[in-house]
Protein backbone atom coordinates (compact mmCIF):
# COMPACT_ATOMS: atom_id res chain seq x y z
CA UNK A 1 0.00 0.00 0.00
CA UNK A 2 1.15 3.71 -0.83
CA UNK A 3 -0.47 7.01 0.25
CA UNK A 4 0.00 9.54 -2.10
CA UNK A 5 -0.60 13.65 -1.01
CA UNK A 6 -1.16 16.59 -3.05
CA UNK A 7 -1.72 20.19 -2.45
CA UNK A 8 -4.13 22.47 -4.70
CA UNK A 9 -2.47 25.13 -4.57
CA UNK A 10 -4.72 28.14 -5.71
CA UNK A 11 -7.76 26.66 -5.85
CA UNK A 12 -11.04 27.64 -4.66
CA UNK A 13 -14.61 26.66 -4.38
CA UNK A 14 -17.25 29.17 -4.94
CA UNK A 15 -19.72 27.81 -3.02
CA UNK A 16 -20.45 28.97 1.38
CA UNK A 17 -19.48 25.77 2.58
CA UNK A 18 -20.18 27.40 5.79
CA UNK A 19 -23.73 26.73 5.27
CA UNK A 20 -22.99 22.82 6.00
CA UNK A 21 -20.18 23.03 8.44
CA UNK A 22 -16.62 24.74 8.99
CA UNK A 23 -14.79 23.49 5.69
CA UNK A 24 -12.00 21.94 8.34
CA UNK A 25 -14.43 19.16 9.32
CA UNK A 26 -15.74 18.11 6.04
CA UNK A 27 -14.13 15.15 3.89
CA UNK A 28 -14.69 14.24 0.56
CA UNK A 29 -14.35 10.66 -0.22
CA UNK A 30 -14.47 8.69 -3.39
CA UNK A 31 -13.66 4.98 -4.24
CA UNK A 32 -12.05 3.12 -7.00
CA UNK A 33 -12.97 -0.67 -7.50
CA UNK A 34 -12.65 -3.37 -9.70
CA UNK A 35 -16.43 -4.15 -9.93
CA UNK A 36 -19.73 -3.10 -8.43
CA UNK A 37 -20.22 -5.81 -5.89
CA UNK A 38 -17.68 -6.18 -2.52
CA UNK A 39 -17.66 -9.92 -2.94
CA UNK A 40 -16.55 -10.57 -6.25
CA UNK A 41 -14.72 -7.10 -6.42
CA UNK A 42 -11.11 -5.65 -5.50
CA UNK A 43 -10.93 -1.91 -3.45
CA UNK A 44 -7.83 -0.50 -4.71
CA UNK A 45 -8.06 3.20 -4.06
CA UNK A 46 -9.83 5.56 -1.35
CA UNK A 47 -9.26 8.93 -2.40
CA UNK A 48 -10.36 11.65 -0.05
CA UNK A 49 -10.50 15.57 -0.23
CA UNK A 50 -10.00 17.95 2.48
CA UNK A 51 -9.02 21.93 3.48
CA UNK A 52 -6.72 22.05 6.13
CA UNK A 53 -4.12 25.69 6.92
CA UNK A 54 -5.85 27.84 4.29
CA UNK A 55 -5.92 25.23 1.12
CA UNK A 56 -7.25 22.24 0.03
CA UNK A 57 -5.80 18.83 0.00
CA UNK A 58 -6.17 15.00 -1.66
CA UNK A 59 -5.14 12.53 -0.09
CA UNK A 60 -5.28 8.84 -1.79
CA UNK A 61 -4.86 5.54 -0.33
CA UNK A 62 -3.64 2.95 -3.28
CA UNK A 63 -3.66 -0.59 -3.20
CA UNK A 64 -0.73 -2.47 -4.46
CA UNK A 65 -1.79 -5.70 -4.64
CA UNK A 66 -5.37 -7.54 -3.12
CA UNK A 67 -3.87 -7.99 -0.20
CA UNK A 68 -3.74 -4.33 0.64
CA UNK A 69 -7.33 -3.62 1.34
CA UNK A 70 -7.36 -4.07 5.34
CA UNK A 71 -4.45 -1.68 5.20
CA UNK A 72 -6.51 0.78 3.09
CA UNK A 73 -9.19 0.87 5.27
CA UNK A 74 -7.47 0.95 8.20
CA UNK A 75 -5.80 4.20 7.64
CA UNK A 76 -8.51 5.46 5.76
CA UNK A 77 -10.93 5.48 8.90
CA UNK A 78 -8.33 6.31 11.09
CA UNK A 79 -7.83 9.70 8.96
CA UNK A 80 -11.32 10.25 8.78
CA UNK A 81 -11.93 9.88 12.26
CA UNK A 82 -11.34 13.73 12.58
CA UNK A 83 -13.67 14.75 10.22
CA UNK A 84 -17.63 15.11 10.73
CA UNK A 85 -19.16 15.34 7.26
CA UNK A 86 -18.63 12.78 4.27
CA UNK A 87 -19.17 15.00 1.28
CA UNK A 88 -19.68 12.17 -2.17
CA UNK A 89 -21.28 11.73 -5.47
CA UNK A 90 -23.55 8.96 -5.02
CA UNK A 91 -21.62 7.76 -2.62
CA UNK A 92 -25.29 6.27 -0.64
CA UNK A 93 -25.79 4.24 -3.76
CA UNK A 94 -22.33 3.02 -3.93
CA UNK A 95 -19.08 3.95 -1.95
CA UNK A 96 -20.08 3.75 1.26
CA UNK A 97 -22.18 0.14 1.02
CA UNK A 98 -19.07 -1.12 -0.47
CA UNK A 99 -16.78 0.08 2.29
CA UNK A 100 -18.93 -1.28 4.53
CA UNK A 101 -19.28 -4.51 3.03
CA UNK A 102 -15.17 -4.64 2.81
CA UNK A 103 -15.32 -4.32 6.53
CA UNK A 104 -17.64 -6.84 7.13
CA UNK A 105 -15.54 -9.08 5.02
CA UNK A 106 -12.47 -8.38 6.20
CA UNK A 107 -13.54 -8.19 9.87
CA UNK A 108 -12.38 -4.77 10.46
CA UNK A 109 -15.14 -2.45 13.36
CA UNK A 110 -15.59 0.32 10.96
CA UNK A 111 -18.81 2.24 10.00
CA UNK A 112 -20.21 5.79 9.04
CA UNK A 113 -22.65 5.79 12.26
CA UNK A 114 -20.65 9.26 13.45
CA UNK A 115 -20.79 10.83 10.43
CA UNK A 116 -23.37 13.02 8.84
CA UNK A 117 -23.36 12.32 4.87
CA UNK A 118 -23.97 14.83 1.86
CA UNK A 119 -24.40 13.11 -1.58
CA UNK A 120 -24.23 15.85 -4.23
CA UNK A 121 -25.82 13.66 -6.52
CA UNK A 122 -29.27 13.78 -4.11
CA UNK A 123 -29.03 16.88 -3.96
CA UNK A 124 -28.65 17.99 -7.60
CA UNK A 125 -30.35 15.51 -9.47
CA UNK A 126 -33.80 16.69 -8.72
CA UNK A 127 -33.36 20.08 -10.62
CA UNK A 128 -32.30 17.87 -13.69
CA UNK A 129 -34.49 19.34 -16.04
CA UNK A 130 -34.41 22.95 -14.45
CA UNK A 131 -30.74 23.10 -15.52
CA UNK A 132 -31.65 21.53 -18.57
CA UNK A 133 -29.29 18.47 -18.67
CA UNK A 134 -29.86 14.97 -20.11
CA UNK A 135 -28.78 13.22 -16.96
CA UNK A 136 -26.94 14.09 -13.49
CA UNK A 137 -23.32 12.40 -13.89
CA UNK A 138 -20.48 13.93 -12.36
CA UNK A 139 -18.60 14.59 -15.74
CA UNK A 140 -22.26 16.42 -17.33
CA UNK A 141 -22.11 18.83 -14.38
CA UNK A 142 -18.69 19.62 -14.76
CA UNK A 143 -19.23 20.43 -18.26
CA UNK A 144 -22.24 22.55 -17.30
CA UNK A 145 -19.71 24.36 -15.54
CA UNK A 146 -16.82 24.65 -18.02
CA UNK A 147 -14.75 22.31 -16.01
CA UNK A 148 -11.78 20.78 -17.70
CA UNK A 149 -10.01 17.63 -16.41
CA UNK A 150 -7.02 15.89 -17.43
CA UNK A 151 -8.29 12.52 -17.20
CA UNK A 152 -9.83 10.93 -20.21
CA UNK A 153 -11.00 7.79 -18.63
CA UNK A 154 -13.87 5.91 -16.87
CA UNK A 155 -13.66 3.85 -13.61
CA UNK A 156 -14.88 0.80 -15.75
CA UNK A 157 -11.91 1.48 -18.29
CA UNK A 158 -9.57 1.39 -15.54
CA UNK A 159 -9.69 -1.74 -14.34
CA UNK A 160 -8.24 -3.43 -17.10
CA UNK A 161 -5.41 -0.81 -16.41
CA UNK A 162 -5.43 -1.80 -12.70
CA UNK A 163 -5.06 -5.62 -13.31
CA UNK A 164 -1.96 -5.03 -15.78
CA UNK A 165 -0.54 -2.64 -13.33
CA UNK A 166 -0.86 -5.55 -10.45
CA UNK A 167 0.76 -8.15 -12.39
CA UNK A 168 3.46 -5.91 -13.97
CA UNK A 169 3.79 -1.96 -11.90
CA UNK A 170 4.51 0.25 -14.17
CA UNK A 171 4.79 4.54 -13.37
CA UNK A 172 2.21 5.77 -15.64
CA UNK A 173 -0.54 2.92 -15.38
CA UNK A 174 -0.21 4.43 -11.68
CA UNK A 175 -0.55 8.01 -12.82
CA UNK A 176 -3.38 7.51 -14.98
CA UNK A 177 -5.58 5.39 -11.78
CA UNK A 178 -4.38 8.14 -9.37
CA UNK A 179 -5.59 10.64 -11.90
CA UNK A 180 -8.86 9.66 -12.68
CA UNK A 181 -9.21 9.62 -9.39
CA UNK A 182 -7.94 12.98 -8.07
CA UNK A 183 -9.83 14.49 -11.15
CA UNK A 184 -13.17 13.37 -9.87
CA UNK A 185 -12.21 14.38 -6.04
CA UNK A 186 -11.72 18.29 -7.97
CA UNK A 187 -14.62 17.78 -9.99
CA UNK A 188 -16.86 17.31 -6.31
CA UNK A 189 -15.57 20.44 -5.37
CA UNK A 190 -16.04 22.43 -8.74
CA UNK A 191 -19.81 21.34 -9.06
CA UNK A 192 -20.47 22.70 -5.63
CA UNK A 193 -21.98 25.82 -6.50
CA UNK A 194 -24.74 23.80 -8.18
CA UNK A 195 -25.95 23.59 -4.32
CA UNK A 196 -27.30 27.06 -5.22
CA UNK A 197 -30.04 25.17 -6.70
CA UNK A 198 -30.35 23.10 -3.64
CA UNK A 199 -30.72 26.14 -1.83
CA UNK A 200 -32.97 28.08 -4.38
CA UNK A 201 -35.76 25.44 -3.67
CA UNK A 202 -35.23 24.81 -0.04
CA UNK A 203 -33.92 27.45 1.89
CA UNK A 204 -35.74 31.01 2.44
CA UNK A 205 -35.93 33.96 -0.34
CA UNK A 206 -36.52 37.24 -0.11
CA UNK A 207 -38.81 39.22 -2.55
CA UNK A 208 -37.27 42.77 -2.86
CA UNK A 209 -39.97 44.09 -4.71
CA UNK A 210 -43.54 42.95 -5.94
CA UNK A 211 -45.88 44.62 -8.70
CA UNK A 212 -48.61 43.81 -10.80
CA UNK A 213 -48.12 44.57 -14.71
CA UNK A 214 -50.71 44.50 -17.37
CA UNK A 215 -49.44 43.31 -21.14
CA UNK A 216 -50.91 42.46 -24.18
CA UNK A 217 -50.30 38.08 -24.90
CA UNK A 218 -48.63 36.65 -28.14
CA UNK A 219 -52.64 36.73 -29.36
CA UNK A 220 -53.61 40.11 -28.70
CA UNK A 221 -55.31 39.59 -25.50
CA UNK A 222 -55.40 41.91 -22.18
CA UNK A 223 -52.93 39.93 -19.23
CA UNK A 224 -52.38 40.98 -16.02
CA UNK A 225 -48.88 39.28 -14.29
CA UNK A 226 -47.49 39.44 -10.75
CA UNK A 227 -44.24 40.41 -10.64
CA UNK A 228 -41.88 39.39 -7.92
CA UNK A 229 -38.02 40.74 -8.02
CA UNK A 230 -36.14 38.25 -5.58
CA UNK A 231 -32.97 38.22 -3.76
CA UNK A 232 -32.24 34.41 -3.83
CA UNK A 233 -30.53 32.70 -1.13
CA UNK A 234 -26.79 31.57 -2.60
CA UNK A 235 -25.34 33.05 -5.80
CA UNK A 236 -26.50 31.21 -8.76
CA UNK A 237 -23.19 29.72 -10.73
CA UNK A 238 -25.00 29.90 -13.73
CA UNK A 239 -27.89 31.84 -15.57
CA UNK A 240 -31.19 29.55 -16.01
CA UNK A 241 -35.20 30.36 -16.72
CA UNK A 242 -37.90 28.37 -16.58
CA UNK A 243 -41.63 28.01 -17.78
CA UNK A 244 -44.33 26.23 -15.96
CA UNK A 245 -47.77 26.57 -15.83
CA UNK A 246 -47.74 29.63 -16.74
CA UNK A 247 -45.15 31.12 -14.00
CA UNK A 248 -41.92 32.30 -15.51
CA UNK A 249 -38.50 32.54 -13.88
CA UNK A 250 -35.13 33.66 -14.53
CA UNK A 251 -32.02 33.75 -12.15
CA UNK A 252 -28.41 35.63 -12.24
CA UNK A 253 -26.20 35.89 -9.25
CA UNK A 254 -28.41 36.67 -6.34
CA UNK A 255 -30.86 38.12 -8.59
CA UNK A 256 -34.32 36.71 -9.85
CA UNK A 257 -37.44 37.77 -11.44
CA UNK A 258 -40.75 35.42 -10.79
CA UNK A 259 -43.74 36.18 -13.45
CA UNK A 260 -46.92 35.04 -11.99
CA UNK A 261 -50.37 35.44 -13.52
CA UNK A 262 -53.05 37.71 -12.40
CA UNK A 263 -56.42 36.34 -12.79
CA UNK A 264 -59.24 39.75 -12.48
CA UNK A 265 -62.76 37.56 -12.78
CA UNK A 266 -64.91 35.69 -11.10
CA UNK A 267 -64.46 32.36 -8.86
CA UNK A 268 -66.13 30.11 -6.98
CA UNK A 269 -65.81 29.19 -3.35
CA UNK A 270 -67.27 25.23 -2.97
CA UNK A 271 -68.15 24.58 0.37
CA UNK A 272 -67.54 20.96 1.62
CA UNK A 273 -70.76 20.21 4.05
CA UNK A 274 -73.13 20.92 1.07
CA UNK A 275 -75.62 18.77 2.99
CA UNK A 276 -76.19 21.41 4.61
CA UNK A 277 -77.03 24.42 1.87
CA UNK A 278 -79.54 24.97 -0.31
CA UNK A 279 -79.03 26.10 -4.10
CA UNK A 280 -80.57 29.24 -5.00
CA UNK A 281 -80.82 28.57 -8.42
CA UNK A 282 -82.26 32.16 -9.64
CA UNK A 283 -79.31 34.00 -7.73
CA UNK A 284 -76.46 30.98 -8.63
CA UNK A 285 -75.28 30.41 -5.03
CA UNK A 286 -75.92 28.46 -2.10
CA UNK A 287 -76.79 29.48 1.12
CA UNK A 288 -76.90 27.61 4.88
CA UNK A 289 -79.92 25.81 5.44
CA UNK A 290 -80.23 28.07 8.84
CA UNK A 291 -80.51 31.27 6.27
CA UNK A 292 -81.85 29.29 3.43
CA UNK A 293 -85.22 27.70 4.97
CA UNK A 294 -86.35 31.63 5.00
CA UNK A 295 -86.59 30.93 1.47
CA UNK A 296 -89.46 30.22 -0.81
CA UNK A 297 -89.09 26.46 -1.30
CA UNK A 298 -89.85 27.14 -4.70
CA UNK A 299 -86.84 28.96 -5.27
CA UNK A 300 -84.58 26.84 -3.01
CA UNK A 301 -83.04 23.09 -3.68
CA UNK A 302 -81.31 20.83 -1.90
CA UNK A 303 -77.54 21.85 -2.94
CA UNK A 304 -75.15 19.32 -4.51
CA UNK A 305 -71.84 19.09 -4.62
CA UNK A 306 -70.87 20.71 -7.93
CA UNK A 307 -73.96 24.09 -7.00
CA UNK A 308 -72.77 24.66 -3.02
CA UNK A 309 -70.78 27.67 -3.67
CA UNK A 310 -70.55 30.99 -3.47
CA UNK A 311 -69.26 33.66 -6.42
CA UNK A 312 -67.15 36.44 -5.93
CA UNK A 313 -65.47 38.71 -8.31
CA UNK A 314 -61.94 39.74 -7.63
CA UNK A 315 -58.17 39.52 -8.31
CA UNK A 316 -56.65 35.74 -7.99
CA UNK A 317 -53.22 34.45 -7.92
CA UNK A 318 -52.65 30.41 -8.92
CA UNK A 319 -51.81 27.73 -6.66
CA UNK A 320 -50.76 23.83 -7.73
CA UNK A 321 -52.27 22.52 -4.25
CA UNK A 322 -53.80 24.70 -1.08
CA UNK A 323 -50.72 27.22 -0.37
CA UNK A 324 -53.30 29.50 0.90
CA UNK A 325 -57.16 29.41 2.04
CA UNK A 326 -59.74 29.84 1.23
CA UNK A 327 -59.14 28.01 -2.41
CA UNK A 328 -61.34 29.49 -5.08
CA UNK A 329 -61.94 27.11 -8.64
CA UNK A 330 -63.74 28.24 -11.59
CA UNK A 331 -65.72 25.08 -11.67
CA UNK A 332 -65.99 22.49 -9.67
CA UNK A 333 -64.27 19.38 -11.17
CA UNK A 334 -61.60 21.97 -12.81
CA UNK A 335 -58.16 20.90 -11.23
CA UNK A 336 -56.93 24.51 -11.27
CA UNK A 337 -57.03 26.17 -7.62
CA UNK A 338 -56.32 30.17 -6.96
CA UNK A 339 -56.24 32.26 -3.58
CA UNK A 340 -57.70 35.91 -3.43
CA UNK A 341 -55.04 38.42 -3.55
CA UNK A 342 -56.22 40.69 -1.05
CA UNK A 343 -55.38 44.13 0.30
CA UNK A 344 -53.84 42.66 3.10
CA UNK A 345 -51.44 41.06 1.54
CA UNK A 346 -50.39 43.67 -0.98
CA UNK A 347 -48.71 44.95 1.70
CA UNK A 348 -46.97 41.68 3.22
CA UNK A 349 -43.52 41.41 1.73
CA UNK A 350 -43.14 38.16 3.89
CA UNK A 351 -46.02 36.66 2.38
CA UNK A 352 -44.82 37.07 -0.75
CA UNK A 353 -41.27 35.60 0.05
CA UNK A 354 -43.05 32.41 1.19
CA UNK A 355 -45.30 32.47 -2.09
CA UNK A 356 -42.48 32.72 -4.28
CA UNK A 357 -40.61 29.92 -2.89
CA UNK A 358 -43.53 27.58 -2.85
CA UNK A 359 -44.59 28.42 -6.56
CA UNK A 360 -40.61 27.63 -7.28
CA UNK A 361 -40.34 24.50 -5.69
CA UNK A 362 -43.80 23.90 -7.27
CA UNK A 363 -42.13 24.35 -11.02
CA UNK A 364 -39.34 22.11 -10.00
CA UNK A 365 -41.34 18.99 -9.41
CA UNK A 366 -43.39 19.63 -12.43
CA UNK A 367 -40.69 18.54 -14.76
Amino acid sequence: MRTINQTLEHFETAYPLERIASPDRLLFIDIETTGFTAKNSSLYLIGAAYFAGGLWHIRQWFADSDGDEAALLKDFFSFAADYTHLIHFNGNHFDLPYLLQKCEMLHLPYNFDNFEGIDLYKRISPYKFFLHVPNCKQKTLEELLGVDREDLYGGGDLIGLYHAYVRQPDEEALRLLLLHNSDDMKGMLQILPLLAFHDLFNCPLTARKVQANAFVDYHGHDRQELLMKLELPTTLPLAVSNLSNGCYFSGEGRDGILKVPLYEEEMKYFYSNYKDYYYLPQEDTALHKSVAVFVDRDHRVQATASTCYTRKYAAYLPQWDIFQEPFFKRNYRDKALFFELTDEMKKDRAFFSRYAQYLLGRMAKTY
